[in-house]
């Protein structure tokens, strides 16, 4: 019988978890599945999690490290973030542009309005207390925050993503600029870990069919409780809203990065699609960038043909401060919450939402629910009651996996774009044709080629 390969796998768990939540919530042993079901999402989640501060420090280390050429890394990064800016802003234009011709506030009742301000007002109260503490730190914050006073202390937590780039960019720097006698031993030192830290990768992945199967059956239960009629009551009372999110999202994914690939690469987008799925997957079911940047660098190195040296600078810094699809949803959210709360947005508040979402989502931490704190920021800076945050909270987590997906889409679009202008994107690769070639070497060479599968 023919192995699946990890792709079905993985969307295996995913109907299945689906089906089991489903299931709990009309049969009522939602709790059952709580309890015992997805604390196995929450380890496969923690085992992402634990590699991708030491896989971001050691890639870009030993990504940077060969760049021997300073003023081919100077260009490199100043592509990257340039890139990252323009299409953050695209993103939020195309957002403001939807929300101003579906309007989704103005579908809203007042009586559901306040039913959901009742209803998520813990949840609203918390994000708004997160994000005072942001605002309260002045505008040059965000600067002061990227350089770190201890690395090990920054090392500890997720959220200090900025941080640990940082020291990984200046460690880099100085490798290149040590004669290369003294630096031979540390570029040998972070090949191996570098090696070492993919073939963990290699090993979480294996398990990664269970970990999306008790996300999904966790995350539906999370949202309808044992209530199933409340639960759809609400998708559909804020059915427009979703859609005009996620209308944006796909624009992104199946309108305008394919434009982009097509007119600046030679990379057919089919094949882009083909060979990013698993990572739009694991995107899909983690909602974070960071988690599933293992398995996005592994994807556009193999099968998208982007350079090692390339790869390991610009994706990092994509899963940190390039949040295309958070943008999106910010910028919808924000018009969404002000109709609903009577506001007439003026252009000044739309340019000022372009703005501050721009500025927050490079803050934004790479993790599940990071954009619902920047977006009280975005609804502060525009007058509106942050309390509006509770409207959109029983949606955020199905929206936030589709973000992250755009989130992930875009990293590997503009990496394979700064590839392709560095000469550094492989010539006529052909990834359907790769997959074949896997497939067939699959029964030779098991161990060697699964990995991603």
């Amino acid at each position: 019988m023919k192995k699946l390969s990890l792709v079905a796998q993985i969307g295996i768990g995913m109907v299945l978890g689906v089906l089991l939540g489903l299931i709990a919530i009309f049969w009522g042993f939602g709790p059952g599945v709580i309890d015992w079901i997805k604390p196995f999402g929450t380890v496969f989640v923690n085992m992402l999690k634990l590699i991708a501060i030491p896989l971001i420090l050691v890639s870009l280390i030993d990504g940077i490290s060969n760049l021997t050429d300073m003023a081919k890394l100077s260009r490199i990064g100043g592509k990257t973030v340039g890139l990252y800016l323009t299409t953050t802003i695209l993103a939020i234009s195309l957002a403001l542009g939807i929300a101003n011709l579906i309007n989704p506030g103005s579908y809203l009742s007042e009586e559901k309005r306040e039913e959901l301000r009742v209803k998520f007002a813990p949840d609203a109260l918390s994000k708004q207390e997160s994000a005072a503490s942001v605002e309260e730190s002045g505008p040059l914050q965000l600067l002061v925050d990227i350089v770190p006073n201890n690395i090990f202390e920054s090392m500890t937590s997720n959220s200090n993503m900025l941080q640990v780039i940082f020291f990984a960019i200046l460690f880099g720097v100085a490798m290149i600029m040590t004669p290369v006698k003294e630096m031979t031993p540390v570029k040998s030192f972070f090949n191996g870990v570098n090696a070492v830290i993919l073939r963990m990768v290699d090993i979480i992945m294996k398990y990664s069919p269970v970990g999306v199967f008790a996300l999904l059956a966790g995350l539906i239960v999370d949202i309808a409780g044992n209530d199933p009629s409340s639960a759809f009551g609400l998708f559909k009372a804020l059915g427009v809203y979703a859609i005009s999110v996620l209308f944006g999202l796909a624009f992104m994914v199946f309108g305008f990065y394919p434009v982009v690939l097509s007119s600046f690469t030679k990379i057919k987008y089919k094949d882009f699609f083909k060979g990013m799925f698993p990572a739009q997957l694991l995107a899909f079911s983690t909602s974070s960038s960071a988690a599933t940047l293992p398995v996005t660098m592994e994807r556009v190195q193999k099968n998208l043909g982007v350079s090692e040296e390339v790869a390991s600078f610009v994706l990092p810094m994509g899963a940190t401060i390039n949040m295309d699809g958070t943008s999106i949803h910010q910028a919808i959210s924000a018009v969404f919450i002000a109709v609903a709360f009577g506001h007439n947005l003026t252009l000044g508040d739309q340019l000022t939402i372009v703005l501050t979402a721009t500025l927050s989502s490079i803050g934004a931490a790479a993790v599940p629910g990071a954009g619902l704190i920047m977006l009280v920021i975005v609804l502060g800076a525009i007058g509106v009651d942050p309390a509006g945050l509770a409207l959109i909270i029983a949606l955020d987590r199905p929206l936030d996996m589709c973000r992250t997906v755009v989130n992930v889409t875009g990293d590997a679009t503009v990496a394979t774009l700064i590839a392709s202008s560095e000469g550094e994107l492989s010539e006529g690769i052909d990834v359907s044709k790769l997959t074949a070639e896997e497939k067939l070497e699959v029964k030779v060479s098991e161990s060697d080629i699964e990995k991603f599968r």
